[in-house]
Formats: C-alpha cells, structure tokens, sequence
C-alpha cells in the first residue's frame, strides 16, 4: 500500500471510530459536519441538490443549517461517495410498476457494526438471545438490509432462524428452546400468527418492523399492537424502526416511541416547507441524520411523519401523503 493510500486508509478509520464514539452534543456536531463537509463535495448529487438549493457548504457551522437530501433521489441517482466498488447494494421492496431505491454500501463491516453495537445498546449481548424472524431468508431476499442484519443477529446469537411460511415450526422451535427469545417479524405475519394460533408466548419479545400495507386493513399501532399483545400475551410490542436508505436502526420498547443510538438524530421539519425545522412536540415530516451513512449521505429528508420528544426520542405517525407505499411486507414481493 502506498502512502498516501495509507494515509487515507487511516484517516476513515479514524472518522468511522468518532462516529461510534460519539458521547455528547459537541462530538456528534463535530462529526456531523465533518461528515456533512465531506459528502457535499465528494457525493455529487447531494453537491448538485445543495447548489440547486443555494447553500454555500463552508458557511454551515450548525447541524441545524445542514440541508436533507429528499429521499426518493435514491430511486432516480447512486446517491455514492465511497472510494471503491460498493460491496453490497440494498434495496428498498417494491410492488410491480414502483422503483425501488438503491443504497451502495462500501464496507459491510460498517453496517455490521452500526447494527451490532445498536442492537448491543438497547438489548444487551446477542449470545443470551434467540432470535426468530419471520421474514424471507437471505437467499430469497439479498438486496434487503433488514434480511441481511436479522441473518447475521440470527448467526450471533446462536439459535433461531427464518420461519416466514411455517407457523407451526416456528412455535414448535421456540417452545423447545429455554433461552429469552425475540420474535422478530413483519407487521402482517405477526397479525397472522397472533390471530390463527393465539399461542402464550413466554420469555420472548415480539418486535414488529412495520409492513401491512397490501395485506391487512390499515389500523392505529395503538390497535395493532392491542391485537398482538392479547394474540401473544404479552404487555407491549416492540418495534424496530429502519429502511434501506439508512444504515442505523431505532427501537421503541413500547407504545411507538423510537430511541436512537448516539450517532443517529432525527429532526421534525414542516410538511409545506421542508427547509424549516420544527421545535420539539410538533408534528411535521421527519429528517434522520445518520453517521453511519458514511458512504453515501448522512442526512436524509423521509416521508414519514411524526414528531420527536424533548430527550430526542420520537414518534411515528405514519406515511406523508402522495408518497410511494414503504413496508417491509413487501419483502416477499
């Protein structure tokens, strides 16, 4: 390796460490706009959308002035900055006449690493788990981040595995395994599984990552997770908050409201006018900066709605009208 490739080898890793290393306000502002500085002039189509919008890179010094790139332009550019051939590309599911959205991801170290120590963070060691997915295995469903994180928590915590047709191996399996267990599973095939088999679920977490649209009726969460709590009984769901754009993921424990892990932000914006930034406990669409979205654009403007609390904790309401329909349970499209 040459000098200067050296030099540049060692100065990504040194930015990859602050990123998982951020352990206050002031750190995570310095990296973000570090991060920020970086991606407006490597990653060409946020450079283009940040001209178009006429904002000058060097005269943001606030987190609060970095502008979000509107999501759907993962669908229509390679939203990329990465020095090297990505190793993986994720890709959002779609129905048949939808485009799908397209994540380059230079190293699946990184995004092993963002979903492992997240996963750490909320839940603890993945060796004292089990976990049950009922999802589509990886080879049926390779461009999926969410397939490709539960196959490598599945493979770290030691037992579990992938049971989307097969009810009845499912609760065979997880009644036969003495170890805490999470059941980690798209809206609908929980809804299914709580509704057919009613089965008493013990020592396990039911974890929900969205995914109803096409399948069932369109229902409150509060509903929702009504119906899965009575089906299972259990006292709350839990819920996983992530998409193919992203590299971090969000949890709730309960009751929908999500927490991030250091490295992650989100900031409610209005609906009509997305460069104002909403105070907190307002309702408006939701911005997610992500660090860990080292390789492509760590500030992201969804078309989720919802609002976030004081401690940074926030609240999904549901889709921004006229968007394209997103869900997990088109996975198995």
């Amino acid at each position: 390796m040459k000098g200067s490739e050296f030099f540049a080898t060692f100065v990504e890793m040194n930015t990859i460490d602050k990123i998982f290393g951020i352990d206050s306000p002031a750190s995570f502002q310095e990296t973000a706009l570090e991060i920020f500085r970086d991606q407006a002039r490597r990653c060409a189509p946020y450079r283009e959308y940040i001209s178009l919008i006429g904002v000058d890179p060097e005269q943001v010094d606030r987190v609060e002035q970095i502008p979000f790139l509107p999501i759907r332009l993962f669908k229509s550019h390679t939203i990329y900055c990465g020095e090297q051939e990505p190793e993986a590309v994720f890709t959002s599911s779609a129905t048949t006449g939808m485009t799908s959205s397209h994540h380059p991801m230079q190293s699946l170290k990184l995004y092993e690493r963002a979903f492992t120590e997240s996963f750490r963070r909320f839940y603890g060691e993945e060796r004292q788990w089990s976990l049950y997915a009922l999802l589509p295995n990886y080879l049926r469903r390779k461009g999926s981040s969410l397939v490709y994180m539960a196959d490598r928590l599945i493979r770290a915590c030691g037992s579990g595995g992938f049971y989307l047709d097969d009810y009845e191996a499912l609760l065979r399996d997880m009644e036969a395994d003495p170890k805490p267990k999470i059941l980690l599973g798209v809206s609908y095939a929980l809804w299914d599984l709580a509704e057919r088999y009613a089965p008493r679920l013990d020592k396990t977490i039911v974890m929900e990552t969205g995914g109803m649209k096409g399948y069932r009726e369109e229902i409150s969460k509060e509903a929702f997770h009504k119906i899965l709590c009575e089906g299972f009984g259990v006292e709350s769901i839990h819920s996983e908050y992530g998409m193919a754009e992203l590299t971090s993921q969000a949890y709730s424990h309960g009751r929908n409201r999500f927490y991030c892990p250091p490295w992650m932000r989100v900031i409610a914006r209005d609906i009509n006018d997305p460069f104002a930034l909403l105070p907190h406990s307002k309702r408006g669409g939701l911005n997610i900066i992500d660090l860990a979205n080292r390789w492509s654009c760590a500030f992201i403007e969804t078309e989720d709605a919802g609002w976030v609390h004081p401690d940074g904790s926030f609240e999904i309401e549901g889709r921004i009208a006229h968007s394209d329909i997103r869900g997990c349970n088109l996975l198995v499209q």
